[in-house]
């Protein structure tokens, strides 16, 4: 068996991420990777602008005695026109132009008025300071910073920065297109009646699903019969077009289990068997143009083993360039972990702090196949391929779940 970490890196090897570029409109950006660098062709703020409610200002007036005279009004999209008298202050909001002359905006809390219309004057409390609530242009983005770099997923943040620069469409890679089945001659769609020994297709519905978060072109291919004959067309028909291939079920050595064979007769098989519990039957190759991976038929062990080793392939395959190391959190278990070494393990958890750190307990029933101690989870206990039993207190590394899993 290959350990997770060799598995993982061989599979990256074998990916080769997509180059085809497409414009999309920004609101229709969210989760798409970013085909090139971004630098800015305008600064924001364009202009300085106050932060602030208040009066707008030249230190150089203060003091006055009887206060300034007010000039006239700024607000947010109809700037005060025309330069600052001697003696003078302006009423701005939040936004607006700082008037030609002046240098400091003091916030309405700290002044006083008296009078009314054109004998109305101003009264600072104290001494203004030059630049204060000022945001001055360019404090935000200047002309020429690098905004974002290829290859990152696009956030909600992302799409707010480009629209403050007044960009209206950006320039993403394409999305991959994904491949999905199920095999498995038991396996029924829900909603369907079930005869003696069959159950419901629940992997290719979680699976979806966290496809969905990565923002790829699905093509459902459904549930594909237990024949080698049925499997070897199916697979074949999904290479075409498709940039990879994800299959559930069929990858373990039983008699009904084709996957692999297959491949072999069709593709090629690069990895076989990863270390890790659970989800020890992964398999990946080469099917055509496509990049196959094999998933475990175990609703758990498919969760697994898509979060650890497909997820990266996947996210590669995108062009994304994430650089960013999961976050492992120390935590101290709150009851023993039975282990045994040789594999790396993935126990069900819930993960919460206490007066002095974090403290970690499983859900229940580690089995493969119950997918319940995945609902009740919030992250995964991490135990190491050579780590054996975990007593109560011992410290453990926790996987919290991120947003492929929540």
């Amino acid at each position: 068996m290959l350990s997770l970490e060799e598995a993982r890196d061989r599979l990256l090897a074998a990916v080769r991420s997509v180059t085809e570029r497409e414009t999309v409109p920004l609101r229709d950006g969210l989760d798409r990777i970013l085909a090139e660098d971004l630098l800015a062709a305008r600064a924001v703020p364009p202009a300085d602008n106050s932060a602030m409610d208040g009066y707008a200002l030249r230190c150089a007036d203060w003091p006055a005695e009887g206060g300034l005279a007010l000039a006239g009004t700024a607000t947010a999209g109809a700037p005060f026109k025309g330069a600052l008298p001697a003696g003078h202050c302006v009423r701005i909001m939040t936004g607006a132009l700082v008037p030609d002359g002046c240098d400091a905006v003091i916030m309405q809390e700290e002044c006083d008025l008296s009078g009314q219309g054109c004998t109305a004057r101003v009264h600072l409390r104290r001494a203004p300071r030059p630049g204060e609530n000022i945001r001055r242009a360019g404090e935000d983005i200047a002309v020429g910073d690098g905004l974002l770099d290829a290859g990152r997923r696009l956030r909600p943040a992302d799409l707010g920065l480009l629209a403050s620069l007044g960009l209206s469409a950006v320039e993403v890679l394409r999305r991959p297109r994904v491949a999905l089945l199920s095999t498995g001659s038991e396996l029924r769609e829900p909603g369907e009646p079930l005869a003696e020994g069959q159950i419901y297709d629940s992997n290719r519905y979680l699976l979806t699903a966290m496809l969905r978060r990565l923002d790829v072109a699905i093509t459902d291919l459904g549930i594909c019969a237990d024949t080698p004959e049925r499997l070897q067309a199916v697979l074949e028909s999904a290479a075409r077009g498709h940039d990879v291939v994800i299959a559930s079920g069929g990858v373990s050595v039983g008699e009904a289990d084709h996957t692999r064979r297959v491949l072999d007769r069709i593709g090629r098989v690069d990895a076989y068997k990863v270390a890790m519990k659970p989800g020890k039957p992964f398999t990946f190759g080469i099917l055509g143009e496509a990049l196959f991976l094999g998933l475990p038929g175990n609703p758990v062990s498919a969760t697994v083993t898509f979060h650890q080793l497909a997820l990266p392939a996947l996210r590669q395959l995108a062009g994304e360039r994430s650089g960013e190391s999961p976050l492992l959190v120390p935590a101290r278990a709150a009851a023993p972990l039975r282990k045994k070494p040789g594999r790396a393990d993935f126990q069900r958890a819930v993960l919460f702090a206490d007066g002095d750190g974090h403290r970690v307990a499983t859900t229940g029933s580690q089995g493969s196949g119950v997918l319940s101690s995945v609902t009740r989870a919030n992250a995964f206990i991490r135990l190491e391929a050579e780590r054996g039993d975990v007593a109560a207190g011992d410290t453990v590394s926790v996987l919290p779940f991120d947003r492929w899993l929540m």
